[in-house]
């Protein structure tokens, strides 16, 4: 974390900290990469406020936290020139546009825009920083958040059986990729229920009702869901699964699933003995974050334990590797962001896990 965030120990004045320009975006941040960082700080805080630190009255980690979605959306809410608030968001709501990805480039296949899954993420950091602070603020500024991006991503939202894109432009007008993302529907059901929830708890009502309906439409369209063998996709199909999973019968049978591929994966088709120059880390640290996330529910628990040995092979595999100076010849640079932010999640998943950060609100079953 230290590695993209500067050292936090000589940090003077959390509450007026600036990020470095290191999570490798344009503009220096990275929406996906700046999810998991703070989600990571929120472990920190959790971590060290368990542990006794030496200031017990010390949230420097939880301040550091506010201040990296302070500044995520400061630059990711804004044009690429900064100049203005994206299209829809206004100083009352600047969540109203959405947030920019974050790419380096502009255009072209691979250029800037708004993404469905990094979107969920980001909503899922903010529910996060609202449980870690007791501030419903931040679960509210998710809530927006879904509302403004939620209908831009549905095409033939009123139907019986809509579908979604998976890419849409910065100002959120038009499709990029009109293809539908594998974990998209999941991931939007079950984010949204969260952030539903904490509304709920906080007394602002089931704001979701409409949105987490229409996820339950295309669920239901696509049926049983395509489990892939890409080990990022697969974990973040078990770590979004993990949150049903001892409730629903859907989560519960998606998990299942889940372990056959990572068995499959792992073992019969020995991924793992591929030379490690053809790999991508930060993929398969995805794999290690799900795995340790549904190790901790019973359902299944003894057979999720047992895969928790391939976590434990990835993080041997590549652990000699995360040294900067060794990393550097080894993780294309445009990539060692999201390597290192993510391994550090798949060394201690702390805050992406149910219940970490206390008693979860019990979400509703979607109408």
């Amino acid at each position: 974390m230290q590695s993209l965030y500067g050292s936090f120990s000589s940090i003077s004045d959390p509450e007026h900290w600036s990020p470095p320009l290191r999570s490798g975006g344009h503009r220096g941040r990275y929406l996906w990469t700046d999810a998991y960082g703070v989600i990571n700080l929120l472990t920190m805080h959790r971590e060290y406020t368990r542990a006794g630190g030496d200031d017990p009255g010390d949230d420097r980690y939880l301040v550091l936290a506010r201040r990296l979605v302070e500044t995520v959306h400061d630059v990711l809410g804004r044009t690429r020139d900064g100049e203005r608030r994206l299209p829809g968001a206004t100083d009352n709501n600047p969540m109203g546009g959405g947030l920019r990805i974050g790419k380096t480039d502009e255009r072209g296949s691979d250029g800037d825009g708004q993404y469905h899954h990094y979107l969920t993420i980001w909503m899922f950091a903010l529910n996060r920083m609202s449980m870690a602070s007791g501030d419903p603020t931040f679960n509210r500024q998710a809530v927006a958040l879904a509302k403004a991006i939620h209908p831009r991503f549905f095409v033939d939202r009123a139907a019986a059986q809509p579908r979604m894109v998976w890419k849409m432009a910065i100002d959120l007008s038009a499709p990029l990729v009109s293809s539908e993302g594998n974990l998209d529907p999941i991931d939007g059901y079950v984010v949204f229920r969260l952030l539903q929830a904490a509304a709920m708890k906080a007394g602002d009502g089931e704001v979701l009702t409409e949105e987490i309906a229409d996820y339950k439409r295309v669920m239901d369209r696509k049926g049983e869901h395509f489990v892939s063998s890409d080990p990022l996709d697969l974990g973040m199909t078990l770590w979004t699964a993990h949150w049903f999973s001892e409730k629903e019968t859907w989560a519960a049978n998606l998990a299942g699933r889940c372990f056959e591929q990572i068995y499959n994966l792992f073992e019969i088709n020995r991924y793992l003995e591929r030379n490690i120059k053809f790999r991508l880390a930060f993929r398969e640290f995805g794999t290690c974050m799900g795995i340790q996330c549904q190790s901790l529910q019973t359902t299944e628990k003894d057979r999720a334990v047992d895969l928790k040995v391939y976590a434990d092979a990835i993080i041997t595999a590549w652990d000699p590797y995360m040294d900067l100076s060794i990393s550097a010849g080894l993780t294309p640079e445009d990539l060692r962001p999201i390597t290192r932010v993510m391994y550090a999640s798949a060394l201690i998943p702390g805050a992406f896990r149910n219940g970490y950060l206390g008693e979860e609100p019990k979400p509703i079953e979607a109408k």
